[in-house]
């Protein structure tokens, strides 16, 4: 677990001033789904008042639950939410497993999770730059891959995410937020056009 928080590593702190500069506090309820080791529940637990952590993986909650971390063994479509509706739901490098068939569905139950004007968080792999762009795009992303497996993504996994994981342009991701009941506040986009994040709010009506 170490050696994964060393390759993907995170530092949360401007989050969390940003997300408690926007009124998360000490009653707020944060789910953070596809969780990994727990770093942003971690990060974010002195500062509000409930965190659940989801992830599909016995390892990742069992290192959760050592951490403290209050985790649940469930994923997008079977995680159900108990309690006060969130004010907050995470998602960092995790909705690309699932196609966009499911993605929609997995937008509308965390829809569902969040009370009228919580926010989610998404930071994932999104393409962002043009289908006729595509060949150059990946062949930049890969050739600056590092080529040591402990420092990164090396260029045979990225090919291999390209190959085998849902991934989609941020053109199409966007149209499923808007469809689930989100208002896109913020967005960004990495320089490479593989890597991206939205700040949605979930419509009050």
């Amino acid at each position: 677990m170490a050696a994964y928080d060393l390759k993907s590593p995170t530092d949360w702190s401007e989050d969390v001033t940003e997300l408690t500069a926007l009124g998360l506090g000490q009653s707020s309820t944060v789910v953070d789904i596809g969780a990994g080791t727990g770093s942003f529940a971690l990060a974010i637990s002195p500062h509000v008042g409930r965190v659940i952590a989801v992830d599909i993986s016995d390892a990742m909650v069992d290192e959760m639950t050592s951490r403290g971390v209050t985790a649940v063994r469930a994923g997008f479509l079977s995680y159900d939410h108990t309690g006060e509706p969130a004010d907050l739901v995470l998602s960092r490098n995790a909705l690309h497993h699932l196609p966009d068939f499911w993605k929609t569905i997995a937008l509308e139950r965390i829809a569902r999770i969040l009370k009228p004007g919580g926010l989610f968080v998404l930071q994932d792999l999104i393409f962002s730059f043009e289908p006729k762009d595509a060949e150059t795009a990946i062949s930049n992303w890969l050739d600056a891959a590092p080529t040591d497996p402990a420092r990164g993504w090396t260029a045979e996994q990225l090919a291999e995410h390209v190959r085998d994981e849902h991934s989609t342009y941020s053109w199409l991701l966007e149209p499923m937020l808007d469809r689930a009941g989100f208002d896109v506040e913020d967005r960004w986009f990495s320089e490479s056009g593989f890597y991206g994040g939205y700040r949605c709010r979930k419509r009050l009506a």
